[in-house]
């Protein structure tokens, strides 16, 4: 093992030993080199003369540049677009990252997490949680309406073993009891869990009420408390867009500092929340379970993030961390915001409005929605598959089928004045089939 490395691992040691116990054996072995990089900042603040330390281009006192991109990137620096970010990315732009998680998540006033980490986006932020956090056999607890991606990142990738339950109860609501006895098992048999946390929810568009919100909460808290380590990862890519009644934060505020065996990872992003998809601009924040200001570890933490950062993509791009930057500092931005917003919500009420009419009802029954970008249909008689193809090749509508029964629909992307015209066209294909 590298002596830095041990060195970080010590520190966990020390200050925080049920979060070094959580690590794969990947997120034992990382740490940050004191090499190029570091060299380079330190020339940064003293080469005062010439500074021959970092590998780009320079020209008249600034980094080298091809006129022909400047000229579509005028409004900007060349500064703030062409050099490498730092390997944590923008100070400035963690920072604001920062109050904006405070300003909109009342939850995590006064409690002690590290400062967010820029990620190539939230895909990235949850291959970083696998390499440090998910080893060969470690249980991952998902329900059942899941985002694909989960399995090839946790599953093909790192080793890990996803546990489902059942996302709803006969009734509708979120089913906070299979939840709690699929942990239980993972605690029992593997005495670590790592929990993720989907809200609003890739594919059914739900996101728990305060109530079933608490109760996670509270499931997570008491294995915990029974002796069981557990990573405890909320995925918020569509934090904000929650229309009726929900929860209107993440559960990482709830989360943090909660026990010493949990440590709350919050996983989000520019990239939805304010509508720049190819930005690929996400984050990545610690809480242990410490009840004070637990600086060694969130330095360990930090470090073995940027670690696998160099490891793997050396930086995040530049340009749209300071596009990011500029967004957050604009006076328009919450404005422009609630705007889009707006919208959002009306294509998700109308929705529900067209399908609550009854006239598709012997065609299929839909799965509880309030939020986010998605909702699915369960359909009655066709399979999901062959409705899909049919859909496309005859009437030119696309969806993605999930499973034999289920078909996702992405209302965010159908203006509100054709999504009745969406569900009478899919309803037209199941009778087609039927």
């Amino acid at each position: 093992m590298n002596p830095l490395a041990a060195e970080l691992n010590e520190l966990l040691a020390q200050h925080s030993p049920h979060v070094l116990e959580m690590l794969s054996d990947l997120g034992k072995n990382l740490f940050f080199p004191k090499g190029i990089l570091t060299q380079s900042a330190e020339a940064k603040e003293k080469a005062h003369k010439y500074n021959a330390t970092i590998g780009i281009a320079t020209e008249k006192g600034g980094p080298m540049f091809l006129q022909c991109i400047q000229d579509k990137l005028s409004a900007f620096d060349p500064k703030d677009i062409y050099p490498y970010a730092p390997p944590a990315g923008k100070p400035e732009l963690r920072s604001l990252w920062r109050e904006k998680m405070l300003r909109e998540n009342p939850s995590m006033a006064g409690k002690h997490f590290s400062n967010p980490v820029v990620t190539n986006a939230l895909t990235h932020g949850l291959s970083i949680v696998g390499d440090m956090f998910v080893g060969v056999g470690d249980h991952v607890v998902l329900p059942d309406m899941l985002w694909g991606n989960y399995n090839l990142t946790f599953s093909t990738c790192n080793g890990g073993i996803v546990k489902k339950f059942p996302t709803f109860t006969e009734s509708g609501g979120y089913d906070v009891e299979a939840f709690k006895a699929v942990l239980k098992n993972t605690a029992e048999e593997k005495g670590k869990a790592v929990v993720l946390l989907n809200f609003p929810n890739n594919p059914s568009g739900y996101t728990p009420t305060v109530a079933e919100g608490d109760a996670i909460v509270a499931a997570i808290l008491e294995v915990a408390q029974g002796g069981c380590n557990v990573v405890a990862i909320t995925d918020d890519a569509y934090f904000g867009l929650f229309y009726e009644d929900s929860l209107k934060e993440s559960l990482f505020g709830k989360l943090s500092n909660l026990h010493p065996r949990i440590l709350a990872i919050k996983l989000d992003g520019a990239t939805k929340e304010e509508f720049v998809w190819g930005f690929r601009t996400g984050f990545i924040t610690f809480a242990d379970g410490n009840d004070y200001e637990n600086t060694p570890v969130m330095t360990a933490l930090e470090k073995k993030t940027m670690g696998i950062i160099r490891a793997k993509i050396s930086n995040c791009p530049h340009p749209s961390q300071t596009f990011v930057i500029e967004a957050l500092r604009s006076p328009k931005f919450l404005e422009q915001k609630e705007e889009k917003f707006q919208v959002m919500k009306g294509r998700a009420l109308k929705t529900k409005q067209v399908l609550d009419s009854g006239k598709y009802d012997s065609a299929w029954s839909y799965y509880p929605f309030n939020s986010g970008y998605f909702m699915c249909l369960k359909l009655n008689k066709v399979d999901a598959e062959t409705l899909r193809v049919h859909l496309l090749d005859k009437y030119g509508v696309g969806a993605i089928s999930i499973g034999k029964t289920d078909l996702r629909i992405a209302f965010s992307c159908i203006a509100e004045e054709n999504i009745e015209e969406l569900f009478d066209l899919i309803y037209k294909a199941v009778q087609d089939l039927a």
